[in-house]
């Protein structure tokens, strides 16, 4: 399985920052097992990332790989979104074909 390369957007420790930030470890952790690579980047600490990626909201998380590259915004509570946006109903889909 490729890992998965993904960065999170946020703005301080706001609650939507710290739900964006929980909501997507449950999910790494429950459907990932541990193959992702997860950085955090704080817009106010780091404009200059920031504004280099074009983010222009906040929470953003980015899945730089495996492709293509996706871009979902918001506090990530909605699962299903999530799950479309990094792909990972294709995921699924692998590992049922490969054990029929």
């Amino acid at each position: 399985m490729a890992k998965f390369k993904l960065t999170l957007y946020i703005t301080g420790h706001t609650p939507r920052s710290e739900m964006a930030i929980f909501n997507l470890r449950n999910l790494c952790e429950n459907k990932l097992s541990g193959e992702y690579e997860l950085e955090i980047v704080d817009v106010l600490e780091n404009p200059e990332i920031a504004e280099k990626e074009r983010i222009l909201a906040t929470p953003t998380l980015m899945k730089l790989s495996p492709p293509p590259t996706r871009r979902i915004t918001g506090d990530l509570s909605d699962h299903e979104k999530l799950i479309n946006g990094l792909d990972l109903h294709k995921l699924n889909n692998r590992y049922s074909e490969k054990s029929e």
